[in-house]
């Protein structure tokens, strides 16, 4: 019997997150299922494509209600992303979902070529995204999903940090007539927004406001930097916190602000530091002649340890503490 997971939160994490009055939610992966699941029982033109990811892709439940709009392809990637090209080409809503490693690596000509030159609505679901499968190591994280997409034309990239978010990606992409890319990791998210907020792909969301460090972050380390930035406020620092759920297109209008009226920048990404948020930030904030001390936080060019999603996140610094303590150094040097 193997021991049960690290939890992605310290005692004093948890603790911070009851503070601000956060609530544990379900895995953006499950809001993912549950959303398409509604959406596809209102509009039959929605089908879900998998490469033996039914149970991974939590899609079980939408097989069984649904069993005439979900296509099993079985372990062949690059076939899934074409018939889900050419499911879209004929007019369905095709979501292929996929492992995001390989999703991104074996089938990167097909999402290029079929996809994006192509032009077709295709949505594109990354699953179990960044290190979420912890100890199966290196060839199942996937760190490089980010990069490799960006530079390609065409296709836009969201990376839900909540459930909010999650869902708001799925009925965002269902409505998009150009393709997508959706990025989803396995863990349960504290909720982090209000009730009040809407969800704009493209535009950033601001979590928290302040004009000392700037955290921009994407995905399941946004809410590392919230608690970061409510342990700093207790030190007497106003951090700003952006949920950046857009990657690509960016948004540089938010990133700008940041950078002109923030001390220090700390972008953070379970990515690689290479091609991902953190550069495109830095590329955005350099080709506007803005000057800010800047780091980024991500997975460094090394072989990846090996551990659980939680282990691997705070050996990286991606934690309150870790995250809290960065920024705290940086403004000595701002």
């Amino acid at each position: 019997m193997s021991a049960p997971a690290s939890s992605l939160f310290s005692p004093a994490a948890k603790a911070m997150a009851e503070k601000l009055g956060l609530k544990m939610g379900r895995a953006n992966l499950d809001e993912f299922a549950a959303t398409l699941l509604e959406l596809a029982k209102a509009n039959r033109n929605i089908v879900a494509v998998t490469s033996d990811s039914r149970g991974s892709g939590k899609l079980g439940p939408f097989g069984e209600a649904l069993p005439g709009q979900l296509i099993e392809i079985g372990i062949a990637e690059q076939n899934l992303v074409g018939i889900t090209a050419g499911l879209a080409a004929a007019g369905k809503k095709a979501f292929g979902v996929s492992p995001a490693c390989f999703l991104t690596a074996r089938s990167l000509e097909q999402i290029k070529n079929d996809v994006c030159y192509s032009d077709v609505p295709a949505v594109l679901v990354g699953i179990s995204a960044g290190v979420s499968y912890g100890a199966l190591g290196s060839t199942h994280h996937s760190l490089h999903d980010l990069a490799a997409l960006r530079a390609i034309h065409n296709i836009s990239i969201i990376v839900p940090a909540d459930n909010f978010e999650a869902r708001g990606a799925v009925r965002a992409a269902a409505q998009s007539e150009q393709p997508v890319f959706i990025r989803l990791g396995k863990a349960a998210m504290y909720g982090l927004h209000k009730p009040e907020t809407k969800f704009d792909p493209g535009k950033a969301i601001t979590l928290r406001d302040g004009r000392d460090v700037a955290f921009l972050s994407t995905g399941e380390t946004v809410v590392h930097c919230l608690l970061a930035a409510a342990k700093l406020a207790e030190q007497g620092l106003q951090c700003r916190v952006l949920s950046l759920h857009t990657v690509k297109p960016l948004d540089t209008e938010s990133v700008l602000r940041a950078g002109r009226e923030c001390r220090a920048i700390v972008t953070v990404e379970e990515h690689s530091v290479h091609g991902g948020l953190g550069e495109g930030c830095a590329a955005a904030l350099m080709q506007a002649g803005v000057s800010v001390p800047f780091r980024i936080v991500g997975i460094p060019d090394e072989d990846t340890v090996t551990g659980a999603q939680a282990d691997i996140f705070r050996h990286y610094g991606i934690s309150m503490e870790g995250l809290s303590h960065l920024a705290g150094s940086l403004l000595c040097v701002a």
